[in-house]
């Protein structure tokens, strides 16, 4: 299952640079993830500051 980010996103771009498959890019008002690519690994709601991102 894939993680989705939430409107809680603040851009910091820390889940972009720990995602180990690349599978997060910079959206016009926040981050997404890339669903095909996302391997459900939970690091990047690990790192994240805000606690924006979740299992889908």
């Amino acid at each position: 299952m894939a993680y989705v980010i939430s409107d809680s996103c603040v851009s910091c771009g820390t889940c972009s640079d720990q995602c180990p498959v690349g599978a997060i890019s910079a959206g016009d008002t926040q981050y997404n993830i890339d669903a095909d690519s996302c391997i459900s690994c939970g690091t990047c709601a690990g790192v994240c500051p805000t606690g924006a991102i979740s299992e889908e």
